[in-house]
C-alpha cells in the first residue's frame, strides 16, 4: 500500500511539474534591424516555428522585424556582405512543455532591396510568404510543415522551392521557356511537368504531401 501511495505521489508530482511548466509564459520584446545602404549582397535565414514574410525595400537597405525572448531569439551577423539570421534557443527541457507563443511573436518580417544577389529562407511548421523579391543570382525557399506562397518571384540564375506537408503556390517572373525545370511531387497535384529543358535559368520545385501550382508572368 505504501508503494502504491508513493507511486501515486510521484505521478502527481510529475503532472504538477508539467502543468506548471505549461503555464509559464515568455516575455517577448519587439526588435528590428536595418542594414547600411547597399551593404548586404546575400541573406540567409534559418528558423524554426516562425512565419517568414518577405517584401521589397525601397531604400537600398535590408529591414528585419521580429520578437525576441530570453528563451527564443534571433542571432544576426554580417560578414563580407552576407547577412545570416538564425533562430536560437536557450531553454530547459521544461520550457518546451505547453503552448506555443502567440502568432504575432512567431513572425519574421523581411524587406529586401534590389541588388541582393542571393536570398535563402527555411522554416518549420509555418508559411513563407513573398510579395516581392528579385535577386540577381538565386532564391531558395523551404518549409517543413508549411506552405510557400509568392508573387513574381525573380532570380537571375536559379530558384529552388521545397515544401513538406504544405503547398507551393505562386508566380515566377518570366516564361517557362526561360527555365530548365525539375519538379518532384508526392501525394499531391501539380501543374508543372516533371522536367523541362528550357533556358539558362534553373527552377527546382519539390513538394511532399501538398500541391504545386506555379505560373509564369511577364
Amino acid at each position: 500500500m505504501k508503494k502504491i501511495s508513493a507511486c501515486l505521489g510521484a505521478v502527481a508530482a510529475v503532472l504538477l511539474l508539467f502543468a506548471c511548466a505549461g503555464c509559464s509564459e515568455q516575455t517577448f520584446t519587439e526588435k528590428s534591424y536595418t542594414s547600411d545602404e547597399n551593404a548586404v549582397t546575400e541573406i540567409a535565414i534559418d528558423a524554426e516555428d516562425r512565419e517568414i514574410e518577405v517584401s521589397a525595400s525601397e531604400d537600398g537597405r535590408v529591414h528585419i522585424g521580429w520578437f525576441d525572448s530570453k528563451e527564443e531569439y534571433l542571432d544576426l551577423s554580417v560578414s563580407d556582405g552576407v547577412l545570416t539570421v538564425t533562430l536560437c534557443y536557450d531553454k530547459d527541457w521544461t520550457d518546451y512543455i505547453g503552448v506555443k507563443p502567440a502568432a504575432e511573436y512567431r513572425r519574421i518580417e523581411v524587406k529586401v532591396p534590389e541588388g541582393v544577389a542571393v536570398f535563402s529562407a527555411s522554416t518549420t511548421n509555418e508559411d513563407i510568404t513573398v510579395t516581392a523579391l528579385s535577386c540577381t543570382e538565386s532564391v531558395s525557399l523551404a518549409s517543413n510543415g508549411g506552405c510557400l506562397v509568392f508573387e513574381r518571384l525573380d532570380a537571375g540564375a536559379s530558384i529552388s522551392l521545397t515544401a513538406k506537408n504544405g503547398d507551393i503556390t505562386g508566380s515566377v517572373a518570366g516564361s517557362m521557356e526561360d527555365f530548365s525545370l525539375s519538379c518532384t511531387i508526392k501525394k499531391g497535384d501539380c501543374n508543372l511537368p516533371t522536367s523541362w529543358d528550357g533556358g539558362p535559368k534553373s527552377l527546382s520545385v519539390d513538394c511532399n504531401n501538398g500541391d504545386i501550382e506555379v505560373t509564369f508572368v511577364q
